[in-house]
């Protein structure tokens, strides 16, 4: 074995002992003041008619719906969704996307899932999506 080849090994040995950390073991390692959840919720702006939701109404939303409920603040970004249809078309949709940092607790739940049924039904759409997670914050 030329000392390349074993360098190489040792290096893969050492490499194969080697593991990334998970979300989990951050979380785990949080103090619990700093345990909170982050949950993103996903908007299309498109309208079934196919007219677009403006930036006056997404506006209106967040500072009559959103800001209410979530008082010590939230994050919108904008986004682009993009799938394939079973027509098998590319579809895109321009959306918002907003991050919300809160408690693991029943009225922001029920908070989350209000917003999630205000838009669904004042703009005509089929879903809002939801992703969870928990986080460790400090300010």
């Amino acid at each position: 074995m030329t000392i390349k080849t074993g360098l190489m090994a040792a290096a893969l040995l050492m490499l194969a002992g080697c593991n990334a950390p998970s979300q989990h073991a951050a979380v785990e390692t949080c103090k619990a003041d700093n345990q909170m959840q982050q949950t993103t919720l996903y908007f299309g702006l498109n309208r079934p008619a196919g007219a677009q939701i403006t930036g006056n109404e997404w506006q209106q939303f967040v500072d009559q719906d959103v800001t209410p409920r979530f008082r010590d603040g939230l994050t919108v970004f904008d986004a682009r969704g993009q799938w394939l249809g079973n027509d098998g078309k590319v579809a895109r949709e321009p959306s918002k996307a907003l991050m919300l940092i809160h408690g693991k607790d029943a009225q922001s739940e029920k908070n989350i899932e209000a917003l999630r049924g205000i838009y669904k039904s004042r703009f005509a759409q089929e879903s809002v999506m939801r992703v969870d997670q928990p986080v460790c914050v400090q300010f």
